[in-house]
């Protein structure tokens, strides 16, 4: 096999696995992973790039035009030649090739409560999910937060330490594909880069996603505020809209108002459900889930949180879904 030949099978499997991943972040991980196959990072991004039929027209066999990678350049032209923008595209990330995701959200790691998460888990080794997503703040980042600080509260090391631990015992009770969604606290890491260490913002080794890679090998890592689709369901954190959800009945009616299509979220630690059906007689529904660590923290000790978790199932046809939502008890499930 020639070296070209096996550099665009490289690529074709890195970009299989990561369908939605922009191709020069791509191309960096390929590199970083594969230095003995490219000489440099950006013949790793070229290789993508052939399998994807952006080299130009000359590179584009029929071979290339009709393999499942091949994209269609979409790019915006610019016939008057405005200068270069920074402009960024936004996309949901799409999960593909699953029928059932276990949810599990706000867990606040080191402040995870024993208790739920082990419902949690009892709960899905019976129904057996293929995906587990863990939909933001299950690392807390306390002493990273801009907030006053508790110097007994457990360092920042010690919690990607736990988190490690937790991971663990994910990986071995469920054995599935496990995805992380960057919530509102672990975006404190870098938002602390931001203000305390700016020259280090950039380098690979103090990207978040690669300090927890470094601990949970085989994590898909889901950031930049992404909104998430599994079939007709929208997911996010909680936190992607500026102020927040407003709750003045229940979390799920003020997704409801602000999304207006069938939703989940987390962030607000309370399990709840709206629906209401459009003009057009379509029902759209939104949940909030349930959170997974301690109810009663010291900073807001008196709340309506409850815990929970969420299981939905995905219909083969990519469209249809069914959603479970759970509130823990007790420890038990209600």
């Amino acid at each position: 096999m020639s070296s070209i030949n096996g550099n665009s099978l490289i690529a074709r499997n890195y970009r299989a696995k990561h369908p939605d991943m922009p191709t020069k972040k791509l191309a960096r991980i390929m590199y970083a992973e594969n230095n003995l196959a490219f000489i440099s990072e950006e013949r790793a991004r070229s290789s993508l790039r052939y399998i994807e039929g952006k080299n130009g027209n000359y590179l584009r066999k029929p071979s290339v035009k009709n393999s499942e990678f091949y994209k269609v350049d979409d790019r915006p032209k610019n016939p008057y030649n405005l200068p270069k923008s920074d402009e960024t595209a936004f996309e949901p990330y799409i999960f593909k090739g699953h029928k059932k995701v276990l949810i599990l959200s706000d867990i606040h790691v080191p402040y995870h409560s024993i208790d739920a998460i082990t419902a949690a888990i009892q709960y899905a080794k019976k129904t057996k999910p293929d995906a587990l997503l863990l939909n933001g703040d299950t690392i807390d980042c306390h002493r990273l937060s801009r907030f006053i600080k508790d110097p007994k509260k457990r360092n920042f090391k010690l919690e990607l330490d736990t988190f490690k631990a937790l991971f663990d015992i994910f990986e071995k009770e469920l054995k599935c594909k496990i995805y992380f969604k960057i919530g509102n606290h672990e975006e404190r890491y870098e938002h602390f880069l931001y203000e305390k260490a700016g020259e280090l913002v950039g380098i690979e080794e103090f990207e978040f996603e690669n300090i927890i890679k470094a601990r949970a090998r085989g994590i898909e890592i889901i950031g930049d505020k992404r909104p998430m689709k599994l079939n007709n369901l929208w997911g996010i954190h909680g936190h992607e809209y500026v102020g927040g959800i407003s709750a003045p009945v229940n979390p799920a009616r003020g997704l409801f108002l602000k999304a207006k299509v069938s939703t989940f979220q987390g962030h607000n630690h309370q399990t709840s459900e709206h629906t209401e059906p459009t003009l057009t007689g379509k029902m759209v529904t939104t949940w909030s889930l349930g959170c997974l660590s301690e109810l009663h923290p010291a900073y807001m000790p008196l709340n309506k949180w409850n815990h929970g978790f969420a299981e939905v199932e995905l219909d083969t046809n990519g469209e249809d879904f069914e959603f479970n939502n759970k509130r823990i008890f007790k420890g038990k499930i209600v």
